[in-house]
C-alpha cells in the first residue's frame, strides 16, 4: 500500500457526507474518554461501544492502515490478538521450502527452517502489524490461550499518559493476564513514529512475541517529508536474535547449569536461512525477506529491534548509503552512514536512493558481541529488489555469503563500545534533534533538580535464585557453572506480588527497598522491590555508569512512560568505577549537549563508560527503567520510578482485574469444632436471628445482574442489583426491625 500515493476509496468510508467523519471522530474520542475514565466498569468495557453507538463499531486493524490526512477525524481501531504455543514449520507449512508458495500459506511460520516451539499472536512471526494515524484510538483484546502461562503487552514508545494502567508490566501496572482469560488494552495514538508491541512477561518475546506499532501522521507535518518519496507498510524492517530451542529452555540451561547464552541465527520479519533442505541434487531454503524499490525513487525504511539476548545488529546495504532521520519516534537532523547498528528496543529510520543499477543487493545483518566472530558468527540477509530485477539467479542465493562478508567499512553510527569524537564513528548522543527545543523547555537548563546515578555490572555474589550457600555456593562450584548477578547499584529488583499502581492499597510499609533501607549489597545479595521516588514536574539527570569490571558487556536501557534526551555518551576504559566518572565530572570533563540532544526512550550505555540522560516528570504512575536484554531484565536488572504521589495518579477504572497472595486462615481443633458447632446451631434457629431475617430479606428481592427483569434496578455489588420498586420495601422493612 502506498501511504504518499493519491488516497484510494478504503472501506471505512461508510457514508460519503463528510459529516459521518465529523460524528465518527467526535463518537470515537467520546469512546475512548468513556472507557478510561474512573467511573468506566473494566469488566463490562467490551461492550461499551455496542449500548453506546451500535452503528460506529470500531474499525478492523487493517482499515486503520491508511494515508493520513489534515482535518481528517480519528479512527478506533480494533484488534484481536490471540496469543499461543504454536510451531514452525508446522502442518499448515505443506511442502515448504521445496514448494516455496507452501511457505507463505496462512498459520505458516517457517523460521529460518528449524522446527521450534515459539509463542507468537495469531499464528504470525512477527504478530500483527499495527499502523494506525496519531490520535487514533485502539482497542486491543488479548486473548490468552497458552495453557500454562500468563502474559501481557507493552507498547514500547507509548508513554500511557492519563493510562497508566495500560502499559503493559505485570506487577507494576496490571495483572498479568491469566490463561484462558482476555484482557482489554485502550491505547491512543498519541506519538508519532516507528514503535512496537512485545509481550512483557518473562522471555515470551523471544519466542515470537511481538510486533511492529507504526504511528504516521499528515505528510504536511513530517520534518523530512522532503527527503523521500515513499512510506510504505511493508517497508518495515523486525529483526530479531533467534534460538533453536525454546527461550525457557535456553535460561534455565544457562542459569541453572552451564548452558551458553548465545543465539543461533538472526530473524529478518520472521524470516532466514539457517537449515539446508537437499532434494534430488538441489537444496532449498526457507524464503528470505525481501524488501521491493523502483529505481530512481526514494524510500523511507523503519527498523526495529526485538532483541532479547546481547547481540547488538549492524546494518549495511551493498551498494548504499543509508540516510538516518529518525531514532525512536524521534526526528533527528539527517546522518549520513554505511552501517548502523541498533540495540534491542532501538528503533531508527532510514531512507535509501534506489539511484543503482536495476538488480538485487544484499541487505546485511550482522551479530556483534554474543552473536559474533567468538560464538555463533549469527547473521542474517534479505533481499533489496529492484523492480525489473529476476529473483531465480545466483544473486539471491544467501549461501553464497558468510559471516565474514556482512563487514562493510565507513561511517558507522552508533557502533558498539564507541566512545566521543572517534573518527568513522557516531554515539547517538553525537546526534543532533531535528528541531532545537524551544527556549522554554526546562530539560536542558545548567543545573538538573534531581540527579540520580545508577551503576552496574555482573556481580560474584550468592544469587539465591542460582546458588545456596549452603550446598553450591557461588565459590563452591567450578568457574563455568558460576553465574554471575546483573544489579542495578548493587540491588536485584524483585516483582511485588499485586500491581502496585491498581493496588496501591496493598502496599506497606515494608514493599519497597532503596540503597538507604539495605546494608552490605558489595558482599551480600540483595534482592527487593527497588524504587526511587521523583516529584511531579521537575528535570531529572541520569547517569549510567557501566562498571564492566566482569564482562565487556554493554546494556541498552529502556525507561518507560517518559522520553529522554541523550547528553552524552562516552568509554573512558575497558572498566571504570563511579568515582572515576564522577571525578572526570567535577574536572569538566564530561561534555552536556544542552542545546539540541536528540530525544529516545531506549540508548546503549559502553561498557567501562557512562551515559547522561536528561528528562521531566510530566506523567504520574509508577514507570520500570530496565536493561532491555530477556536475560538481564528477568533476574532483576531494573529499577522502578515512582513519579508523583499516588494522589497525582490517573484513576484506575473500576473492576479492573485484581491479584496478590492468598494465605487462608489457620484455626485450632478447638477453634474448629467450636466454629463448626455455632454455624449448625445458626441454621436450626435462623429465625431467631437478625443476621438471618436481613439475609432472608435481601435473598427476596435481590437478584443476580444475569437474569434480572426489565425493571429499573440499582447496582449494589459487582453482580448484585435491585430493583427500583422493591429498594423501598427493603428500606423500610430494615428500618423497622432495628426499631422493633
Amino acid at each position: 500500500m502506498d501511504l504518499l500515493a493519491a488516497p484510494k476509496a478504503t472501506t471505512f468510508v461508510l457514508a460519503p457526507a463528510s459529516a459521518y467523519f465529523l460524528l465518527y471522530g467526535l463518537f470515537s474520542r467520546l469512546f475512548l474518554l468513556i472507557t478510561v475514565t474512573s467511573g468506566q466498569n473494566y469488566a463490562e468495557s467490551a461492550t461499551v461501544t455496542a449500548s453506546f453507538a451500535p452503528h460506529l463499531q470500531p474499525l478492523g486493524g487493517d482499515e486503520c492502515a491508511r494515508q493520513c490526512e489534515e482535518h481528517e477525524p480519528s479512527l478506533v481501531c480494533y484488534f484481536r490478538f490471540e496469543i499461543e504455543l504454536y510451531y514452525t514449520m508446522s502442518k499448515a507449512c505443506y511442502n515448504c521450502p521445496y514448494n516455496q508458495t507452501d511457505c507463505f500459506r496462512p498459520d505458516c511460520v517457517p523460521a529460518d527452517g528449524v522446527s521450534r516451539v515459539i509463542t507468537v499472536i495469531n499464528r504470525k512471526l512477527p504478530g500483527p502489524s499495527i499502523q494506525v494515524c496519531l490520535g487514533d484510538s485502539l482497542v486491543v483484546d488479548v486473548v490468552n490461550s497458552m495453557v500454562e502461562e500468563s502474559t501481557s503487552i507493552h507498547w514500547h514508545g507509548h508513554h500511557q499518559k492519563y493510562t497508566p494502567y495500560m502499559d503493559g508490566v505485570p506487577f507494576i501496572t496490571q495483572c498479568p493476564i491469566a490463561s484462558g482469560t482476555t484482557f482489554r488494552y485502550l491505547v491512543t495514538a498519541s506519538h508519532v513514529g516507528t514503535h512496537f508491541w512485545h509481550s512483557h512477561t518473562g522471555t515470551q518475546r523471544a519466542d515470537g512475541a511481538f510486533g511492529a506499532m507504526i504511528i504516521r501522521q499528515p505528510v504536511s507535518q513530517e520534518t523530512h517529508a522532503a527527503l523521500y518519496d515513499y512510506d510504505l507498510q511493508e517497508h518495515v524492517i523486525q529483526l530479531i536474535d533467534w534460538l533453536h530451542e525454546s527461550s525457557a529452555a535456553k535460561f534455565q540451561s544457562h542459569y541453572h547449569s552451564n548452558g551458553t547464552n548465545k543465539p543461533d541465527t538472526l530473524l529478518v520479519n520472521g524470516k532466514g536461512q539457517f537449515r539446508a533442505f537437499p532434494f534430488e541434487k538441489q537444496i532449498f531454503y526457507t524464503p528470505l525477506a525481501k524488501f521491493d524499490v523502483q529505481q530512481g525513487k526514494r524510500y523511507r525504511f523503519r527498523v526495529i529491534n526485538a532483541g532479547f539476548l546481547y547481540c547488538p545488529i549492524q546494518i549495511s546495504i551493498d551498494n548504499h548509503t543509508m540516510t538516518i532521520i529518525s531514532a525512536d519516534g524521534s526526528d533527528i537532523k539527517p546522518v549520513y552512514a554505511e552501517s548502523l547498528t541498533i540495540y534491542a528496543g532501538e528503533r531508527w529510520d532510514f531512507v535509501l536512493n534506489a539511484t543503482n543499477d536495476v538488480a538485487n543487493y544484499w541487505m546485511k545483518f550482522r551479530g556483534l558481541k554474543d552473536c559474533g566472530e567468538k560464538y555463533n558468527k549469527a547473521y542474517s540477509l534479505a533481499i533489496l529488489h529492484y523492480s525489473g530485477a529476476s529473483l531465480n539467479d545466483s544473486s539471491t542465493s544467501a549461501s553464497s555469503v558468510k559471516y565474514e562478508d556482512t563487514l562493510l567499512e565507513g561511517m558507522h553510527l552508533n557502533a558498539v563500545n564507541v566512545g566521543a569524537e572517534e573518527e568513522n564513528f557516531m554515539t547517538a548522543a553525537e546526534m543532533q534533534a531535528a528541531v532545537e527545543p524551544s527556549a522554554s523547555d526546562q530539560v536542558l537548563k545548567p543545573t538538573a533538580d534531581v540527579s540520580l546515578i545508577m551503576s552496574f555490572d555482573f556481580y560474584a555474589v550468592n544469587n539465591s535464585m542460582f546458588h545456596k550457600s549452603d550446598m553450591y555456593g557461588f565459590n563452591q562450584v567450578e568457574k563455568k557453572l558460576r553465574t554471575y548477578t546483573p544489579q542495578i547499584n548493587h540491588i536485584s529488583m524483585k516483582m511485588p506480588s499485586f500491581p502496585l499502581l491498581s493496588q496501591p492499597e496493598s502496599i506497606g510499609k515494608n514493599t519497597f527497598c532503596n540503597e538507604s533501607t539495605v546494608q552490605n549489597c558489595n558482599t551480600t545479595f540483595c534482592s527487593c522491590v527497588y524504587k526511587i521516588d521523583l516529584p511531579l514536574h521537575v528535570v531529572v539527570e541520569l547517569m549510567l555508569i557501566d562498571e564492566a569490571h566482569t564482562y565487556d558487556s554493554n546494556h541498552p536501557f529502556h525507561l518507560h512512560g517518559h522520553s529522554f534526551r541523550v547528553l552524552s555518551i562516552d568509554r573512558l576504559n575497558n572498566e571504570t568505577t563511579v568515582e572515576d566518572v564522577k571525578a572526570m565530572d567535577r574536572a569538566g570533563r564530561i561534555n552536556r549537549n544542552l542545546r539540541d540532544p536528540p530525544l529516545k526512550d531506549t540508548v546503549t550505555v559502553p561498557a567501562g563508560g557512562f551515559t547522561i540522560l536528561r528528562f521531566y516528570t510530566h506523567n504520574p504512575g509508577y514507570w520500570l527503567l530496565h536493561c532491555h536484554l530477556d536475560f538481564h531484565v528477568e533476574v532483576g536488572m531494573a529499577v522502578v520510578l515512582k513519579v508523583g504521589e499516588e494522589k497525582d495518579f490517573p484513576s484506575v477504572p473500576r473492576n479492573f482485574p485484581r491479584c496478590g497472595d492468598y494465605y487462608h486462615q489457620l484455626n485450632t481443633p478447638d477453634q474448629q469444632t467450636t466454629r463448626t458447632t455455632r454455624n449448625v446451631s445458626h441454621v436450626e434457629n435462623s429465625t431467631t436471628t437478625n443476621t438471618s431475617i436481613i439475609q432472608r430479606v435481601w435473598n427476596t428481592f435481590a437478584f443476580n445482574s444475569a437474569n434480572r427483569a426489565s425493571l429499573p434496578y440499582i447496582k449494589v455489588t459487582n453482580n448484585m442489583f435491585i430493583s427500583v420498586p422493591v429498594q423501598l420495601i427493603l428500606f423500610v422493612v430494615m428500618v423497622a426491625f432495628v426499631s422493633a
